[in-house]
C-alpha cells in the first residue's frame, strides 16, 4: 500500500513535521535540543510511520505518548489512532504542542491531551482509559518511565518505546544473554517482550552517538501466578542482580537473612542455590519469592 492510500481523508499527506519544519518551529521557539534532557528530535515522517505501524495502532486505539517534544511522533499517532495522550516534561515544549496539532491537524484537534508533567508522577490521565503507549523515550529515564507506566495503567495492551540500542537489548533478552538483567526481568513480569527493529542515528536532529532500537511489549493476558506480590518478586530481582556475578545462595544471602536461609528458599522454589540470577525466568524468581523465610517476612 502506498503512502498516499495509507492517509485517512481528513488528514493531509504534509501533515506530518519534515527536517526543515522541526528546525523552523526549534527556532521559533527558543529550543536547543540538549543532552542532559536526552533530547533528539525525530525529523523523518517515514520513521514515525513506521513506528506507528509497528506498534500496529488501531483506529479505535487511545494512545498514550510520553516525551513528545515538538510533536513529530504524536502527528503520526493522530493519523491511525482515536486518542492522542501526550505527558510532556518541558515547560516550553507543553505550551507549544496544541498550537502545532492545531495547526497541522486541526481536524483531529478534539483528540488530542496534553498532560504537563513528569511522567514518573502522572497516576491519571484525561479521557478513556490508555489501550497503547507509544514513545520515544529519553535514554536517561527510558527504563523507570517504561516500568511506571506499565505498572499504574493496566488497560495498556501493547507497547512500543524507542530507546538506546543497548537498553532495548536489555529489555528484551531472555535468561542466559549475557546483557538479561534486572530490566528483562522486571518488563517480562508485565508483558511479552521482543526486539522489533532498529533505527539510525540520521533521522534525529541532533544525532545521538548511539543507534536506537524499537521494543514491543504486550501485555500478558493472566498475570504471572504466584502468591508473592509484585514488591517481593522485584526484592528479589533486585537482590539476584545486584552480585550478579555471585551463585543465588551467596547473592541471596541479605535478602534471605543468611546463605543457609537462600538455600533453602532456592531448593524450595525448585532453583539450583549454584545458579545464577541471569539464568531465571520471571516464574523463577517469583516461585523464590514465596519461600522466603518467615523470619524475614514483614511483620502484618
Amino acid at each position: 500500500m502506498s503512502t498516499a492510500e495509507q492517509q485517512p481523508n481528513d488528514h493531509p499527506s504534509d501533515a506530518l513535521l519534515g527536517p526543515a519544519d522541526i528546525r523552523e518551529l526549534a527556532a521559533a521557539l527558543g529550543v536547543r535540543p540538549t543532552k542532559q534532557k536526552g533530547q533528539n528530535f525525530v525529523i523523518d515522517a517515514n520513521t514515525v510511520r513506521r513506528i506507528v505501524r509497528t506498534a500496529e495502532v488501531r483506529p479505535d486505539d487511545v494512545v498514550v505518548e510520553v516525551g513528545p517534544g515538538l510533536g513529530s511522533l504524536t502527528l503520526a499517532l493522530l493519523e491511525a489512532a482515536d486518542r492522542v495522550t501526550a505527558v510532556e516534561i518541558d515547560d516550553i515544549l507543553a505550551a507549544a504542542l496544541p498550537a502545532t496539532i492545531e495547526a497541522r491537524m486541526p481536524g483531529r484537534k478534539d483528540r488530542f491531551a496534553l498532560v504537563h508533567s513528569d511522567a514518573m508522577l502522572v497516576t491519571e490521565l484525561p479521557g478513556p482509559a490508555p489501550t497503547a503507549l507509544v514513545a520515544n523515550l529519553p535514554y536517561n529515564v527510558a527504563v523507570p518511565v517504561l516500568l511506571t507506566m506499565l505498572d499504574r495503567f493496566p488497560t495498556i495492551e501493547r507497547t512500543l518505546v524507542m530507546v538506546q540500542a543497548e537498553v532495548a537489548d536489555r529489555l528484551a533478552a531472555e535468561p542466559g544473554n549475557k546483557v538479561y538483567g534486572v530490566p528483562s526481568v522486571k518488563a517480562n513480569w508485565y508483558a511479552h517482550v521482543k526486539r522489533a527493529g532498529s533505527i539510525g542515528r540520521k533521522v534525529f536532529w541532533p544525532a545521538p552517538n548511539v543507534d536506537s532500537g524499537l521494543v514491543s511489549l504486550v501485555r500478558r493476558a493472566e498475570p504471572i501466578k504466584t502468591t508473592a506480590s509484585k514488591a517481593e518478586v522485584f526484592a528479589v530481582v533486585d537482590a539476584a542482580f545486584a552480585q550478579r556475578r555471585k551463585t543465588l545462595r551467596a547473592a541471596l544471602a541479605g535478602w534471605a537473612g543468611s546463605a543457609a536461609g537462600a538455600e533453602a528458599a532456592l531448593v524450595a522454589a525448585g532453583v539450583s542455590p549454584q545458579a545464577r540470577g541471569e539464568s531465571l525466568t520471571v516464574e523463577e524468581f517469583a516461585a523464590i519469592a514465596e519461600h522466603k523465610p518467615e523470619a524475614q517476612r514483614p511483620a502484618l
